[in-house]
């Protein structure tokens, strides 16, 4: 993901309450973002079982929403 995009998702996430569908590129996960971290640069997910995450804004790329 750009540095662009994850700003995006973290305006989105942060701003307008949006869940945004990200992978994990690394892992293959999918999760739902609900916050940021800019000090440390990741994004805090839900995944699709209900455990919470945290990714690095590089591993992330955003997908097709579910309805999970």
């Amino acid at each position: 993901m750009a540095q662009s995009t994850y700003e995006n998702v973290c305006y989105r996430t942060q701003q307008r309450d949006e869940l945004v569908a990200l992978k994990n590129m690394k892992t293959g996960e999918i999760g739902k973002s609900f916050g940021c971290t800019y000090e440390g640069s990741t994004i805090q997910v839900r995944l699709l079982n209900g455990e919470l995450d945290s990714w690095e804004w590089n591993d992330c790329t955003e997908v097709e929403s579910t309805s999970h």
